[in-house]
Formats: C-alpha cells, sequence, structure tokens
C-alpha cells in the first residue's frame, strides 16, 4: 500500500501537486443505494411524494454536488469536469433506490470524489425528499466502483460490473 499523498514532509494536510502530471481521459464511477420501506419506494415510483418527482431532484443534485466538490472536499482541487450522469433505479424487490454516478474528466487528476459526491448528494437529496413518511431509510453501499485514467490506470472494485462502453 503506498503512502497517504495529502500531507506534506512535516505531515500537514496539503493539496497534491498536480502541475507535473500528464492531462489524461480520466471517469470513475461510483454507486450507493437507499433502502426503504415498500411503501415509500411506491410513493417515489408513482409520483406521489409531497415534495415532488424525487429522483429527478435527486439526479440533479447530484449533478450539481459533483461540480462543486471541490467546495465541500478541502483538498480536492477545481476540475473543468466534462460529463456528469446519475442514474436512479427503483428496486422494488430490495426496497431500494440504486444509484449511479458517472463523472469524466480531461485533466491532471482523476474524479472518484467527484464521483461519490454526487451519489452521496443524491442519497441525501432522496431521504429529504421522503423523510416526512420514511424516516428509517439507510444510506447504504456508497462505494467506488471503477476509475480509469492517469498513471495508476483503471480499478474496478472486486464484484462490480463496468457500465457499458466503459
Amino acid at each position: 500500500m503506498s503512502s497517504f499523498t495529502h500531507f506534506d514532509e512535516k505531515g500537514a494536510a496539503a493539496m497534491v501537486d498536480v502541475s507535473d502530471k500528464d492531462v489524461t481521459h480520466r471517469v470513475a464511477v461510483a454507486r450507493g443505494a437507499v433502502e426503504m420501506a415498500p411503501a415509500t419506494l411506491a410513493m417515489i415510483i408513482e409520483g406521489r411524494a409531497k415534495k415532488g418527482d424525487v429522483l429527478g431532484v435527486a439526479r440533479l443534485a447530484g449533478i450539481m454536488a459533483a461540480k462543486r466538490t471541490s467546495d465541500l472536499i478541502p483538498l480536492c482541487h477545481p476540475l473543468p469536469i466534462s460529463k456528469v450522469s446519475v442514474e436512479l433505479t427503483p428496486n422494488e424487490a430490495e426496497s431500494r433506490v440504486e444509484i449511479e454516478a458517472t463523472v469524466k474528466v480531461t485533466g491532471k487528476t482523476g474524479v472518484e470524489m467527484e464521483a461519490l459526491t454526487a451519489v452521496s448528494v443524491a442519497a441525501l437529496t432522496v431521504y429529504d425528499m421522503a423523510k416526512a413518511v420514511d424516516k428509517a431509510m439507510r444510506i447504504t453501499d456508497i462505494r467506488l466502483a471503477l476509475k480509469d485514467g492517469g498513471k495508476s490506470g483503471r480499478f474496478e472494485a472486486e464484484g462490480e460490473s463496468p457500465p457499458e462502453g466503459l
């Protein structure tokens, strides 16, 4: 295992210097879910939530969050993101909404944090919009599924399948 990169030689927190890195195409995919009561999921699917289109609002929140990651995570670089997509898929069999975010950039550093932030904020938005009927919802399984590009190359998490075309 390599050493942590966000510390300087004195052990103080520091932003990683990426000035000498090559500009490459980079992509990251993160996933997570919000578990809930079957009746709550039915309300979301049927569009009966009092606050409106839960999945649509959560999708936009996730996209916006990816673009603002460097404002939230202190040592993240601001990036000129090329693409963000956030998919929210109801899974009735497991009574949950599954979330997947894909973020792309051409740059000197990766977009793993942006993908993870998109999933996290989309999940929080689902919770916020449905909490009036189900405070016991659980945000779960947020993880990096894939990253590609840069010096370290491709990473696919064990048990994860990459989205089509990646």
